[in-house]
């Protein structure tokens, strides 16, 4: 049986010039997740990266903070979808909002860009189709006594966590809300297929270093 380790990026640079770049927070978040592997003698048999800043940041501080690995491979897949774009086309003056206000507005925005709503250049169910084909890359290569970490945002965990549940993307919005900065999420690969172990563990993050954004 192998194992897949879906782990959202550290907290992002919320206000900054370039968002795409880990908070002083998030370093702390991905040097605290790969301490904790080394302090179990832990480490990813192989490691995939989205291609945003955040995702590269996240994993090269988890795997030194790990003492084991040697890098990652990148995979565009597993790329967040453009929640920026998004909430602009809904709500243009969105970006001037408080995390909370923003997160509240998205979810709004994201209502109209899932019904087909235009303004993001992705349309959702590209996203669908790209994220998925990416974790089925992922479980090809999650064989027997492997574990592969991959490095990524929130909703392309919300979206594979709510497909192994219902085997669709009807709680792709509700998981994504809660999904924690330098969270793990455990899928399981054994002769039956892709199963969720556990979702969103953070017991390696001290309360904090827990952030929703």
């Amino acid at each position: 049986m192998g194992s897949i380790q879906l782990i959202r990026h550290g907290q992002a640079s919320w206000g900054a010039e370039d968002y795409d770049l880990l908070s002083e927070l998030g370093q702390k978040q991905s040097t605290a997740l790969g301490m904790s592997w080394e302090a179990s003698d832990w480490s990813p048999t192989a490691a995939v990266a989205g291609s945003m800043k955040r995702h590269a940041q996240t994993a090269i501080s988890a795997i030194d903070a790990c003492g084991h690995g040697e890098g990652y491979d990148v995979d565009e897949g597993w790329n967040e979808f453009d929640h920026i774009a998004i909430a602009r086309a809904h709500d243009p003056t969105s970006l001037t909002q408080d995390p909370k206000a923003f997160q509240a507005m998205l979810n709004v925005a994201l209502d109209g860009w899932i019904a087909g709503g235009e303004g993001a250049g992705e349309s959702y169910q590209q996203f669908v189709e790209r994220v998925m084909k990416a974790f089925d890359r992922v479980v090809l290569a999650a064989g027997s006594g492997r574990s592969v970490a991959v490095f990524t945002s929130g909703g392309p965990i919300a979206l594979v966590t709510s497909h192994l549940l219902t085997g669709g993307a009807t709680l792709f919005q509700r998981i994504n809300d809660v999904v924690i900065n330098a969270s793990v999420t455990t899928v399981i690969v054994g002769q039956s297929g892709p199963r969720l172990l556990t979702f969103n563990e953070h017991g390696h993050l001290p309360r904090d270093l827990v952030t929703y954004r």
